[in-house]
């Protein structure tokens, strides 16, 4: 099992960049997909990254996201990234890092419904974005 906990979030302006962590403990020596997902009012929960733990790598974005953001690792501190850039205000939402035992990322997780296959999360951090 691992526990995920989430960080970086905060208010920014329309084209600023944010950098969210998630901090990753416990049984951190298996291989997962990790991933960033988010969740606005009143919408499903939606993928945005994947990308396999422990440097195996195999990044992958949802289409509203490539481009702008970056999923990144640093195995040694076991903490995911997400690196925000040119934010828009259609990317406010609750973000949160996710977890499942695997030896590969699903395109699936990024598609509707792909949070359902997940199986640790953290608590979220909320990014806001304003116009």
């Amino acid at each position: 099992q691992v526990q995920l906990a989430e960080s970086g979030g905060g208010s920014v302006q329309a084209g600023e960049s944010l950098r969210l962590s998630c901090a990753a403990s416990g049984a951190t020596y298996r291989r997962y997909c990790m991933g960033w997902f988010r969740q606005a009012p009143g919408k499903e929960r939606e993928g945005v990254a994947t990308i396999m733990s422990n440097d195996d790598g195999f990044p992958n974005y949802a289409d509203s996201v490539k481009g702008r953001f970056t999923i990144s690792q640093d195995s040694a501190k076991n903490t995911l990234y997400l690196q925000m850039n040119s934010l828009k205000p259609e990317d406010t939402a609750m973000y949160y890092c996710a977890a499942v035992g695997s030896t590969g990322c699903r395109s699936s997780y990024l598609r509707v419904g792909g949070a359902d296959g997940m199986s640790y999360w953290g608590k979220g951090t909320l990014v806001t974005i304003s116009s």
